[in-house]
């Protein structure tokens, strides 16, 4: 089983969202601990030796990296879909 850690940059815009899409969006991450690469995920691309991956959250995005060595879902960050990428 994986532990979840969040990035400064992801804790930021968990920050100011509205508690049901906070609920929303936890209740999926949590769903990472037991599969870290479910069906509705997508291979984004390699930083350095780990592999940065998508997951789709209704309107937002979470990047995530996952160290399997350490058994950690690093969560880089979570944004719209039209800012997760700057």
């Amino acid at each position: 089983m994986f532990e979840i850690e969040y990035s400064n940059i992801s804790k930021k815009f968990l920050k100011n969202l509205d508690k049901e899409l906070l609920s929303r969006i936890f209740e999926r991450l949590e769903k990472l601990k037991i599969d870290p690469v479910p069906q509705d995920s997508k291979f984004i691309r390699r930083d350095g030796n780990e592999k940065v991956f998508r997951y789709r959250i209704g309107k937002c995005r979470v990047l995530y990296k996952i160290k399997e060595s350490e058994k950690v879902i690093l969560v880089t960050k979570i944004d719209k879909r039209d800012k997760v990428y700057d």
